[in-house]
């Protein structure tokens, strides 16, 4: 199904949106929207899907959701929706002014605006830290309010406890980092996913040799360039699977698989579950749209 499009609106007065919610349930469709959003769970429990990942949660879960990534947070199905309360952060990335974005001390934050496309599981200390600053958000205001915004960012950006959750390619417009060969090599990958995709052409691309490529490659991914692919590839069909009603044969095609049976082991490696098996989770777990939904 097709994640509903939503598009937020900030407080005119600090420039991005904070919230403290209360409701009986979730009451979240599956949608995806261009803003970065930071949600901390304080009370309830049930399940959420970021892109292809599908977790359990309960109070203490944090994620930080970068633009255009679906998601959907929702009790289990069969339970009466109990209360549940959220706080959220929302902001555009234009609100930090390109300007301030270009700043030598923002580099941590660049890269954690970049990697939040996937979806970050927000753990340890650092959720500790965020949880206590969005807190003392439900008290402040005006300046107060925006500061400490900033501090939540710095604390994100500084940690090494936020970890990715969806597929690398099942994030829309994901670049995975700021190095131009790695961003050269990876629009080549995702432009030519379906294609046969050889090693030998990619080190072309970026003038290295295939031994010096394939060090480099996985330096920057800690993945070798067979697996990346491979994870690009069924991270692409995962958004086949839950979002259009191509048949399997048709996904693992259209996915770069020119052998269905190679298509079904790389999927059940990545995923622990079958493609039609994936299909029938998550498309159980979504609720069904509207008509008339925007």
């Amino acid at each position: 199904m097709k994640p509903i499009f939503q598009r937020l609106t900030a407080e005119p007065a600090e420039g991005f949106i904070f919230k403290a919610l209360c409701s009986a349930g979730f009451n979240c469709p599956w949608h995806a929207h261009p803003e970065y959003e930071l949600i901390l769970v304080l009370e309830g429990s049930g399940y959420r899907i970021v892109g292809d990942n599908m977790t359990s949660l309960g109070p203490g879960d944090m994620v930080f959701v970068g633009p255009g990534l679906p998601h959907i947070w929702q009790e289990e199905a069969g339970r009466r929706p109990r209360q549940v309360r959220t706080l959220l952060i929302q902001f555009e990335e234009k609100f930090l002014a390109e300007g301030l974005l270009k700043l030598p001390a923002m580099e941590p934050v660049r890269r954690l605006l970049l990697n939040s496309t996937r979806g970050l599981h927000v753990v340890g200390s650092t959720r500790k830290k965020v949880s206590a600053l969005m807190h003392e958000m439900c008290r402040s205001k005006g300046l107060d309010r925006l500061l400490q915004f900033l501090q939540v960012l710095g604390v994100l950006a500084s940690s090494k406890e936020c970890h990715p959750i969806a597929s690398p390619n099942f994030a829309a417009n994901l670049e995975l980092y700021d190095q131009e060969r790695m961003e050269r090599v990876y629009q080549f990958l995702t432009g030519r996913l379906e294609q046969d995709l050889r090693l030998a052409e990619a080190a072309q691309l970026v003038h290295l040799s295939e031994g010096a490529f394939s060090r480099f490659f996985r330096t920057h991914t800690g993945k070798t360039f067979p697996e990346f692919v491979n994870e690009l590839r069924i991270g692409r069909a995962c958004r086949f699977l839950t979002e259009s009603e191509k048949n399997i044969t048709e996904v693992a095609l259209d996915c770069g698989f020119t052998n269905l049976s190679n298509f079904n082991r790389q999927f059940l490696r990545f995923k622990s579950v079958s493609p039609r098996e994936f299909r029938k989770q998550m498309l159980a777990r979504l609720p069904q749209e509207r008509s008339g939904a925007a």
